[in-house]
């Protein structure tokens, strides 16, 4: 059945530790892992939207506490800090462990290391570093498979790890690592349906062009399904996201005198800005929506002289709605006076079916938490661009945190939707 809910766009998309034992069972951080105990009595699969959510009888589940109600000792931040971060032991233990782990694109292996490291305690049937790099974990022995696919690297820039109150502060605290962990900590606790198998994926290289660890999941896996991890609130669901180009432009040659007609070579890097601006503006005559109209940024502009000679370099980012091709829009910004221009980044947009089992099953956990599950449509580009068109079975994107708060100095995540989000993944996993 159709949801009736309007599609909304949103304009956002967008310590050192070897070990993730001693980074998360050590004296560090005093974080005893739980005992096993048996597995749950098989679930109907398919139970769908309107089913009651299934109780939380898996291998390691770990009940919503804060730290008073469960007599835990708070956290220290790290040594010598004098800040002392108010989280519960377990799930949110974890998340900030993991967020305290730097981990910028090409430097994820500390983080890497520790997410498997904490899957493989907690009821994995395999836990390991792939060959992108990527954390992958494996829970389930059935023929069906559900990918939740998230990822691990961060955009530059060091948010001190703090909590304050229930909010806990550092890069990557909502992109992507809240999610992420709500990834791992629900299929470590979630009533499986027998035939099911969960593969939960921290991708390398997604906040970079080459998304790597996300194609590389694309030779290993071809799943029934799939969960993107991205913010998007603990009651929304995101369908789709535009796409992506970036254009390198360039330019070389000889200076003219300040007193002639000849353009210099800011001038000519400004012109390429505005030709570029001018092309998105025709193309937006007449669309209303984020969502439907091409974007265009100047993301830098330089220029210079050596000798006789100039130089300018300008970068242009675009966000492509659906049905603009990248190959085809950097074909009509051909390069112009000698000049150069790189195009990368190339992403095509990918919106998601809005019924499907996915969204049925989110929908279902969503309002048995009490929430009125959302539709969105965000202007950046994530993973399921990448694998939404190969992969091509349900998919949606999911996660806690307010994308408005991604890539800024104020990152942070509240950690009771955090909680929140991974009682809904967990009741959504056991409806798939």
């Amino acid at each position: 059945m159709s949801e009736p809910h309007p599609l909304t766009p949103s304009p956002h998309g967008e310590g050192e530790t070897s070990s993730a034992a001693a980074a998360v069972t050590g004296a560090r951080y005093a974080l005893p892992l739980p005992p096993l105990t048996p597995d749950p009595s098989p679930t109907p699969a398919g139970r769908g939207e309107n089913a009651p959510p299934a109780p939380v009888t898996a291998r390691h589940a770990m009940p919503h506490q804060t730290t008073a109600e469960s007599g835990a000792s708070p956290l220290a931040e790290g040594e010598g800090s004098g800040v002392r971060a108010n989280v519960s032991e377990g799930f949110e233990a974890l998340l900030y462990a993991f967020v305290a782990t730097a981990s910028q694109s090409g430097e994820e292996e500390a983080a890497a290391r520790l997410l498997v490291d904490w899957m493989a305690a907690h009821g994995y049937d395999s836990a390991y570093v792939d060959e992108s790099g990527s954390a992958v974990g494996v829970i389930g022995t059935g023929p069906r498979t559900v990918v939740l696919l998230g990822h691990i690297d961060t955009f530059p820039g060091v948010v001190p790890v703090r909590v304050e109150g229930r909010l806990l502060y550092g890069r990557g605290a909502v992109d992507a690592k809240g999610p992420l962990c709500a990834f791992a900590a629900a299929a470590s606790q979630a009533a499986l349906p027998p035939d099911l198998r969960v593969v939960v994926i921290g991708a390398t290289e997604e906040e970079a062009r080459s998304s790597r660890g996300a194609r590389h999941a694309l030779t290993q896996w071809q799943p029934d399904a799939c969960l993107i991890g991205e913010p998007s609130q603990w009651d929304r669901i995101t369908l789709g996201y535009k796409g992506r180009l970036i254009l390198r432009w360039q330019w070389r040659g000889p200076l003219a005198h300040s007193a002639s007609e000849v353009a210099t070579p800011a001038e000519r890097a400004a012109g390429f800005w505005e030709r570029a601006r001018g092309h998105a503006e025709t193309f937006n005559a007449g669309r209303e929506g984020a969502f439907v109209r091409l974007d265009a940024a100047l993301q830098e502009i330089n220029s210079g002289r050596d000798g006789a000679f100039g130089w300018a370099e300008a970068e242009i980012g675009f966000r492509l709605p659906p049905g603009v091709d990248p190959h085809e829009l950097a074909a009509a910004l051909a390069p112009q006076d000698d000049a150069q221009v790189e195009a990368s980044g190339h992403e095509l947009a990918f919106v998601a079916g809005r019924d499907t089992a996915v969204s049925r099953a989110l929908r279902g956990a969503i309002r048995a938490q009490g929430g009125q599950p959302r539709f969105v449509h965000k202007t950046g580009t994530s993973d399921m661009n990448v694998v939404g068109p190969v992969w091509c079975g349900p998919i949606a994107a999911y996660g806690p945190g307010d994308s408005a708060l991604d890539h800024t100095p104020d990152e942070h995540i509240d950690l009771d939707e955090y909680q929140r989000a991974i009682a809904v993944l967990t009741d959504a996993l056991g409806r798939m």
